[in-house]
């Protein structure tokens, strides 16, 4: 009874929603929003598995978002999600408590100059706004679990041809959403970030779904990588909780990653496809990334990476979004095996974007089981999603 009520207060408070108040004076304009969701998630485990504890309710956002502008010149921003915050605990890449704290100068006539911690320029999916994704969760392979989505630093950007081209470039602390929780690490080095993309006939901007039915066809395409170096001195540690799920958001030694992505969109039908690879130099050969493995069999390295493909399809007259998405993920190449997953989703919208119903339906169809075992074998979330 307690889920149908929330749902139905849910329901009745989306025909309250108005996106965004604006209010300024003069050159200095300041825009806040909100965002509010909530699902039921509901698993299906493997024989022999008894612990349902993820079959519950979960407040995902609670997000207020003040970005300001003054004078065509400087941007700001402050996002928080008090959702997240209020869990504490360990740090969710996808989703962590302060998402974005950051000011940008556009006062140079050939780079603008962004400063703070936000969304890293890797990755388009990464990169991609959540509330216009008819899914409840980004693919395995860019939700921050083998690099990181946000960190403190600069980043130098500019955008040319009318923002076909886009070029990033950028020096961040390397420890990811943890690099706000105090000093650097022990080694002291930093990450270096860059990313290069172009879109055709126009500019293209970060959307999973064509929601304007685009008339002719749309394209972009792009490639990015980032390197860091972080051998630690003898004795020395990372932070607590900063390698992140599966021990590799920062690794002792050097870490390389690189991927590329394409985007097309046309008549209201879009598809992506995103890949990427890490490739691990641990200093120490007894790192557990190794697996115990002598280097002859090593060669002091090891790989992990993985692809997704995304098609969508929005029917604008019924208000719905239907997709479907398959991914891989091999978290080591050391290990046999590598994880797949077919997904689902669809989206009903109450009122546009600011108001949806989601749906989604995972369903693994392999798994790596020495390093990632799983309990369940499908699982659906359905839920509200509120963007006042």
């Amino acid at each position: 009874m307690k889920r149908v009520l929330l749902i139905l207060i849910l329901g009745c408070a989306s025909g309250l929603v108005q996106a965004q108040v604006t209010f300024g004076t003069g050159d200095h304009v300041i825009e806040i929003k909100g965002r509010l969701s909530t699902y039921y998630n509901q698993r299906f485990l493997k024989d022999g598995e008894e612990d349902q504890k993820k079959d519950r309710f979960k407040l995902r956002d609670a997000q207020i978002d003040l970005e300001g502008r003054i004078k065509d010149i400087w941007e700001y921003e402050i996002q928080v999600d008090f959702a997240d915050l209020a869990a504490g605990g360990e740090i969710d890449p996808a989703n962590p408590g302060l998402m974005d704290t950051y000011v940008t100068y556009k006062g140079l006539s050939f780079v603008n100059v962004k400063v703070g911690y936000g969304k890293l320029p890797y990755s388009r999916s990464s990169m991609t706004p959540f509330p216009y994704s008819p899914y409840w969760q980004r693919s395995q392979i860019a939700r921050g679990d083998l690099f990181s989505r946000r960190d403190v630093g600069v980043t130098l950007y500019k955008d040319i041809w009318q923002s076909r081209i886009n070029v990033y470039a950028g020096a961040y602390t390397g420890l990811g959403e943890y690099s706000l929780k105090g000093d650097n690490d022990a080694s002291g080095n930093l990450e270096y970030v860059g990313r290069v993309d172009f879109s055709y006939p126009a500019g293209s901007k970060k959307r999973e779904v064509d929601y304007v039915h685009t008339p002719v066809p749309l394209f972009s395409v792009g490639i990015n990588g980032r390197y860091a170096n972080k051998s630690l001195p003898e004795g020395e540690d990372f932070p607590e909780n900063s390698q992140g799920e599966y021990g590799m958001s920062v690794i002792d030694g050097k870490k390389y990653v690189y991927g590329f992505d394409v985007s097309l969109m046309y008549q209201g039908f879009s598809g992506q496809f995103e890949m990427h690879q890490v490739k691990g130099e641990p200093q120490d050969p007894a790192n557990p990334l190794l697996l115990g493995l002598s280097s002859d069999k090593t060669d002091g390295y090891f790989l992990a990476g993985g692809y997704y493909g995304q098609l969508s399809y929005f029917a604008k007259c019924l208000k719905t979004i239907l997709s479907v998405r398959y991914e891989q993920l091999n978290l080591n190449d050391l290990a046999e095996g590598d994880s797949k997953r077919l997904s689902a989703a669809l989206a009903y919208q109450l009122k546009g974007f600011d108001a949806m119903f989601k749906a989604q339906y995972f369903n693994v169809l392999s798994e790596e089981e020495a390093i990632d075992a799983l309990k369940w074998k499908e699982q659906i979330r359905v839920g509200l999603v509120l963007n006042l």
